[in-house]
C-alpha cells in the first residue's frame, strides 16, 4: 500500500470522526428549526422550516439574565482561578519542595471526587454564608472546581521554559512579582490563553453546580436549557434552539481563537 492510498484513508477517516463528533450539533440545529410538535413526531420532516422556538425563546426576557450570569460567572471564575493557579504554578515549578510529586497528585486526586458527594456540605455552608443564587456564589465555586486542572496546565506550561531566564533574572534581583509579571507570563502568553479559554469553555459549561446552588437571580444559561424539560413535558425544539444559542458565543470565542488555543496546546513541543 503506497503512501497516498494511507493519506487518502486516514483523511477519510478523519472526516467521518469528525462528522460523528459534530453529529449531535448539527442534529439539534435542525431540531431548533421545528416546532416542538414536528421535532417529536416527526424529527426527520425536513420539509417545514420555522422561527418560533427561536422566536419564544428571544420573547422570554429572561433570557438575557442568563445570558448575563453566564458571561458573569464564566469570565469571573476564570479570573479567580488563574489568580490563585498562578502562584501556586510558579511555586511548583521554580520553587519546588521535595514531596512536589505528592502535591501534584493530592491536587489532580480533587477532580476525581463526585461532585454530588460534596452537595450537601456545600448547601449548607453557602446557606449558612448567604450565597446561595448569587453570581459570587457561583463564580466561587465553578473557579474551585477547575483550578486544579489549571494548575497542572500552567505547570506544564511553566516547566517547557528554560529555567536559565528564570534564574538570570533573579540574579539580576527581580523580585518575585518582577519575575512573574516581566519574565514567565510573556514567555508563557501562548499557554496562560488557551488556558484561559479551557477554563472559560469549562465555566460556560458547567452545569452541576449551577442548577443546584443557584435559582431566578444567578442562574445561567445551563439552567435557562433545563427549564425546557418540566412536568409539562419535554419541548426539543425549544430546547434546542435555547442551547444553540447557549452554543453560538462560545463557539465564536473558539473560532476567534483557535490560532492561540493551537499555539498554547503545542507550547513547548518543540525545542
Amino acid at each position: 500500500m503506497n503512501r497516498t492510498k494511507i493519506d487518502y484513508r486516514i483523511t477519510v477517516l478523519s472526516w467521518l470522526a469528525a462528522l460523528l463528533i459534530a453529529f449531535p450539533l448539527i442534529w439539534m440545529a435542525l431540531m431548533s428549526f421545528k416546532s416542538d410538535f414536528n421535532a417529536v413526531h416527526n424529527p426527520f420532516d425536513f420539509s417545514s422550516w420555522t422561527l418560533e422556538s427561536y422566536t419564544s425563546v428571544f420573547r422570554d426576557q429572561a433570557y438575557f439574565l442568563y445570558l448575563m450570569n453566564s458571561i458573569v460567572t464564566a469570565l469571573g471564575a476564570t479570573a479567580l482561578a488563574l489568580a490563585l493557579a498562578l502562584p501556586a504554578a510558579w511555586s511548583l515549578t521554580f520553587a519546588p519542595s521535595p514531596n512536589r510529586s505528592s502535591i501534584m497528585i493530592w491536587i489532580l486526586s480533587t477532580k476525581m471526587m463526585p461532585a454530588i458527594g460534596i452537595l450537601m456540605p456545600a448547601f449548607l455552608i453557602y446557606n449558612k454564608l448567604m450565597l446561595l443564587d448569587t453570581q459570587l456564589g457561583l463564580v466561587l465555586m465553578v473557579a474551585a472546581g477547575n483550578l486544579p486542572i489549571i494548575i497542572w496546565m500552567l505547570f506544564s506550561y511553566f516547566k517547557d521554559i528554560p529555567y536559565g531566564i528564570i534564574e538570570a533574572a533573579r540574579i539580576d534581583g527581580a523580585s518575585v512579582r518582577k519575575e512573574i509579571f516581566l519574565f514567565l507570563l510573556p514567555l508563557a502568553a501562548p499557554g496562560l490563553a488557551s488556558t484561559a479559554l479551557l477554563s472559560i469553555i469549562l465555566a460556560w459549561n458547567e452545569s452541576f453546580w449551577t442548577l443546584n446552588l443557584s435559582g431566578a437571580n444567578a442562574a445561567p444559561l445551563t439552567a435557562f436549557i433545563a427549564s425546557f424539560s418540566s412536568p409539562q413535558g419535554l419541548f426539543w425544539a425549544r430546547l434546542s434552539a435555547a442551547s444553540c444559542l447557549a452554543v453560538i458565543p462560545i463557539l465564536i470565542v473558539g473560532w476567534l481563537c483557535q490560532r492561540h488555543l493551537v499555539r498554547g496546546l503545542t507550547f513547548g513541543a518543540i525545542k
